[in-house]
């Protein structure tokens, strides 16, 4: 990379991220200090619904943070009550914000993105439907997450060919892609991309400073272990072995967490698990679909625990009767 030869622009710039959960903050923080060096007047804030949605304080910074926010991301807010909290907040902010981008939420938060041209506000949303029409028909497919993920790493390939309003639409669906594989290069490699195209104001200096690179792209299935090179593989042979193993037990890991890098409960686990003679299969996947399937096909455990935060009983009596039958099934 070529030295720089004046001093970044320090033009304060707030992008602020609301969603439901705080797993990523840690990615969040360390993707900033990634981009202080283009952009020392960065401020890139997490508010998650796990702290705000109990917590008044906690509640009144992060719709302090919005009515500032120049660029708002707004994610998996599909509550009820998450929903009331911030709404009138985002509403407010939203025209007067240089971006919003509201997805994987409920509808009136999802008609609240506007992103250059592209505005989901509207009643007739010509874009949506050409979308869906992109899409073509799913009759007779199994719903889940592999065909949607498919989707969408291939939408941006093609919208990056067809001019105007489909360019905005295109930064919308990255937006996506990077969120949903969301270490701290991805998230960093988002906030350069809304920067570059959407900084506006005294902030529209920004622009250019920093090109985004595309997403990085991960697994979508496969087996963990913070031994592991990499710590992600696709195959549970370059799992570690277990010395004198005394039996095999199976781990269901959240995706988002291992690529944000919060996975230190789950090696505390896999740990403790392994010092009493056990092998463990630590098992993710970007959907719940996947990764049942994975488990289904799996190595014969004879104890499965689920590290997912809910409850998984009902998609494991409907989808692999089977499997729930045979094994014993436990959430931690």
């Amino acid at each position: 990379m070529p030295k720089r030869t004046s001093p970044a622009d320090a033009t304060p710039v707030r992008v602020v991220v609301v969603t439901m959960d705080s797993h990523l903050s840690g990615a969040a923080a360390r993707a900033q200090k990634l981009l202080k060096r283009d952009f020392p007047g960065l401020e890139l804030s997490v508010h998650a619904a796990d702290e705000w949605g109990t917590d008044d304080a906690a509640l009144a910074r992060c719709k302090a943070s919005i009515a500032r926010g120049d660029i708002v991301i707004a994610t998996m807010l599909f509550l009820d009550d998450h929903v009331r909290a911030v709404m009138p907040a985002l509403a407010a902010r939203r025209g007067d914000c240089d971006a919003m981008i509201c997805c994987m939420s409920a509808s009136e938060v999802v008609k609240l993105t506007r992103i250059g041209k592209f505005d989901m506000s509207g009643e007739a949303l010509g874009a949506i439907a050409w979308l869906k029409k992109l899409r073509g028909n799913r009759k007779g497919s199994s719903p889940g997450g592999k065909g949607e993920m498919k989707m969408l790493r291939q939408l941006p390939k093609l919208l990056r060919f067809i001019p105007g309003t489909a360019q905005d639409m295109r930064a919308y669906f990255l937006t996506l892609q990077y969120w949903l594989a969301g270490s701290e290069q991805n998230i960093a490699n988002m906030v350069r991309l809304l920067l570059d195209r959407y900084a506006d104001g005294p902030r529209r200096g920004l622009r250019g400073v920093a090109k985004a690179q595309a997403p990085v792209e991960y697994a979508d299935i496969g087996v963990y272990h913070p031994r592991m090179k990499d710590r992600i593989a696709d195959t549970a042979e370059r799992l570690p072995a277990t010395a004198n193993e005394k039996g095999t037990i199976g781990l269901l890991l959240l995706r988002s967490y291992l690529l944000a890098g919060n996975a230190g409960h789950y090696d505390g686990v896999i740990s403790a698990f392994e010092a009493r003679g056990l092998r463990v299969i630590p098992v993710f996947a970007s959907g719940l679909d996947q990764l049942m399937h994975r488990v289904g096909n799996a190595t014969k455990f004879f104890m499965l625990f689920g590290l997912l935060g809910f409850m998984l009983a009902s998609e494991i009596t409907i989808d692999l009767p089977v499997f729930a039958n045979d094994y014993n099934w436990f959430h931690l």
